[in-house]
Order: C-alpha cells, then structure tokens, then sequence
C-alpha cells in the first residue's frame, strides 16, 4: 500500500499543471490575445500564426505540495515526508494539467472597424483532487481509525483531449467601447470525469453475531465513472492507438459548441476597462461513450477458512474469487453505454488598466491603430482577476502589473499574482516585432526557477507570429 500511495503522488507532481494566462491577458501585440478576450483591442491590421509555433502553452501547479517536499534532500526519511503531507493536505487541495498547441491562426481587419480571426488548436485539461480519506486509509491503515468514516466522495477527476475549431469577430463600438465574440466547435479525443460521488467506508468492532472482530462496511456507495473514446481503445495494439486518436481530432470523436465573449472600455483618456467569459458550452459524448457505475451497501465480517484434510486431494477453496464476486453482487458496476452532457469549465478575465508616460504608437491626438480616442502610452500599470469553475467551486486568482513599451519593436509585462498555489507568483513576458516577424515569450514564478522542484506552480508559454500593420 506504501508504495502505491507513494506512486500515486510522484505521478500527481509529475503532471501539475494550471490554465491562467495572466502575462498573455491584454498584451495587446500579442495577437493570441484575442483567445482570452475576444473583445481586445487589435493594434495590427492582419496576422498569421506559424503552424505548429504560434502558441505552445503549459502551465503547472500543485495546490498543496511540491517535489521538492517528497523528493529533495532532507534528513527526514521520506516515508516520514510523505505521512506529513499527507496529513497536511486537504481534500480541497487540487493538482492540474493544462497544455495546448496551436495549428493554425489568423486574423484580418475588414472595413477598418471590424476584425476577423480563427484557428485550430489542441488542448488537454486534467483535475485531480486529493482523496485525502483513502490515501489516509491506504498509508495508515484502518486499525487506528475504528468508526472513522473514509469518504468515497472524496474522489473526483476529470480528464479531456480535445481539439478546438474556433472564429471570432471583433467590433470597435465607437470610440470607447470594443466588443467581440467567437464561437467554437470542439472534438473530442478523449474524456474521463468521475465527480459528485458519495459513500463511505468504515470499520466497526464485530458484534456477537459476527464471525470476525472487526467488521467493514460500504455504506451508500454510488460512484460513476464517465468515458468516451476510451473503450475503443481496450485490446488495440498499442501501435495503432496514437494514430486512432490523432484521427479524432479532425471531425472523428464527439462533438460540442461553445461561445466566448469579451469587451474592453475606455474609461477616459487612460483608463482602460475589459473583462471576457470564455468556453460557454459544453461537448455532447455520444460516440465510443461508457459510464461505469457502482451503486450498494456491503458488509465484511472476515473469511472462513475451511482447510480440507490433505488425504482428501481436494484443492483449495478460491476464498478471493469468491470474496470478489459476492461483493460485487452486493455493489454491483453497470456499464451504460447511452452518451452523456458534459459542460466545459468556464473561465472568466478581468482588468483595469491606467496609462501613462509618453505617447507611442502613430499621433499623440488619437490612437489610430484602433479607431479610438485614447492615446496609447508608454507604460500602464493596473489589477486582473482570474476564475475557473472546477467540480468543487472555482479556483481564483489575483494580479498586479506592469506593462512598458522598451522600444518601438519591444514591449515587455511584468506581473505579481496570489492564486491558490503561491502569494508570491512573479512572472514576465516578452513580445518583439522585428519587421513583421513577431515572436513572444512568458513565463512565471521565476523566483523559482533557480530550483523549480520547489515551485507549486511554473508555467511557460511562446510563440511566432506574422503581422502587417496599416501603411
């Protein structure tokens, strides 16, 4: 048991990753930009995303725990390390994985108001939360924790490989005001979710009737696990099963809509509104789509064991094969085979921007790239916030910024963010137009980047982009 709890954590710290992009949010010459508020303001007249190389995005971060506290050099025997984690998280605290590769954007001005973008892009999102009773029940035992009910509703995780086809439209809405939308057609690969399960597992002192001293019992057990394009897969050879799901991406898995929405507001001179809901929809599974549940109460009170005499020759009984197939009576597991709903996880941005210092960009008098009545400056500094609904409440987060204008080719953002995984997130990036060329980088929590093992959360995004600008 030891070493399966230890595997099972090694294997959560390996793949801890998150979804804020806040260094991306409102760095407006980063044209992939507009996935986060369709409703930005657009500064260049046309773009086009290298395949492959506009946007390769991943983040990480653990809520609770780090590698470096199981795995760094200490004096404290690890076990010792993992008992204490164990004992210091909660089942709240959550690991994740988020990654994303850009095929194809592109975006076009029309009309000199409005300003047309879309794309293709591959996404895996992934939440765990800490089963903090089992793993609890898996390292210690259940001698020490007589009448302690062990929730099975601890367990909860969702899984989704998927491919986005996306267009949008963006609007300037006079001079103040820019509004935007885009819609989403999303093909799935591949899903797991089990949430909103319940149950309990407890050991009682066996009563006179019981055949044992301890007696143990799964109460009200109802636990649903949710698949598609997973049962498919089962005897393929493991050859074959990249290029079947690969196939998928392209219109060959199960399908869903989805909507963003966005706006940006200029308050006066130099401040600057904006906010965005993003991933208004959900994927409808019906193809390849297994649910797996088990539903029952159970009661153990131990094996007889009956050792027929050896002159006999007879072998003996299965015990275990029995156990099994008596619980599984008791608690049976139906497979459905009906497709289900599943909603995506909507995120939503907001930001307040103040500007100041030097005019940049074509006139002093007006923004001209935009159509406006701002004058874009120099520097701005200015508050984002950040929520993403998860099946136990939405994760949140919380920036401070700072945004320069280097040179007219560079600008760089700088910004400080308290989230569920640090109050000390420092992050940086980058964007650079050289000619048209246009390339970009960002990355957080670089305080840590000297031994990132200590970090709960890391996250590096870049990418190479065309664009032209109006004459």
């Amino acid at each position: 048991m030891r070493k399966l709890s230890t595997l099972i954590m090694a294997l959560s710290l390996s793949v801890c990753f998150a979804q804020n992009k806040q260094i991306l949010y409102g760095f407006e010459e980063i044209p992939q930009n507009l996935l986060l508020n369709p409703g930005t303001k657009v500064p260049q007249k046309m773009h086009f995303g290298i395949p492959f190389l506009s946007q390769i995005h991943v983040n990480g971060g653990s809520s609770g725990v780090t590698v470096f506290d199981i795995f760094g050099e200490s004096n404290v025997d690890i076990n010792t390390r993992i008992r204490n984690k164990i004992f210091e998280l909660k089942n709240t605290d959550f690991f994740t994985a988020t990654q994303q590769l850009e095929i194809i954007n592109f975006g076009w001005r029309a009309n000199n108001e409005m300003y047309f973008s879309g794309g293709i892009y591959q996404e895996l999102d992934f939440i765990s939360y800490f089963p903090r009773d089992l793993a609890l029940l898996a390292w210690e035992g259940n001698r020490d924790y007589l009448d302690y009910p062990f929730d099975l509703g601890e367990l909860s995780a969702t899984a989704d490989l998927l491919t986005v086809y996306h267009f949008g439209v963006n609007k300037q809405l006079g001079k103040k005001l820019t509004a935007g939308l885009r819609l989403k057609l999303y093909s799935s690969m591949m899903s797991i979710r089990s949430t909103n399960n319940q149950g309990t597992f407890v050991t009682t002192l066996g009563g006179t009737e019981s055949n044992n001293i301890y007696e143990h019992t799964v109460s009200n057990a109802e636990v649903t696990v949710n698949t598609s394009g997973i049962a498919s897969l089962d005897g393929m050879d493991s050859a074959d099963i990249p290029g079947e799901v690969i196939g998928r991406a392209f219109f060959g898995g199960n399908f869903g809509l989805g909507l963003d929405l966005g706006a940006t507001y200029e308050i006066n001179r130099d401040l600057t509104a904006s906010a965005s809901i993003l991933d208004l929809g959900a994927v409808f599974h019906s193809k390849d789509a297994e649910t797996y549940q088990a539903t029952g109460t159970y009661t153990l009170d131990g094996i007889e064991l009956i050792f027929p005499p050896l002159s006999a020759g007879q072998p003996t009984l299965p015990y275990y094969d029995n156990l099994e197939d008596e619980i599984e009576e008791e608690i049976p597991i139906d497979t459905i085979t009906s497709g289900y709903t599943q909603f995506r996880p909507v995120k939503m941005n907001a930001s307040v921007k103040y500007s100041f210092g030097k005019a940049v960009g074509k006139g002093v008098d007006c923004d001209c790239r935009n159509m406006g009545g701002s004058i874009e400056r120099q520097q701005a500094v200015g508050l984002q916030f950040y929520s993403i609904f998860r099946p136990k409440g939405p994760q949140m987060a919380g920036t401070l910024f700072y945004y320069r204008r280097l040179w007219d080719f560079l600008a760089a953002k700088a910004t400080y963010s308290v989230d569920s995984y640090s109050y000390s997130n420092v992050g940086l990036g980058l964007a650079t137009d050289i000619g048209k060329f246009n390339f970009y980088i960002a990355a957080d929590n670089l305080l840590r980047y000297g031994n990132l093992a200590k970090a709960k959360s890391v996250s590096l995004q870049l990418g190479f982009n065309i664009k032209f600008y109006e004459e």
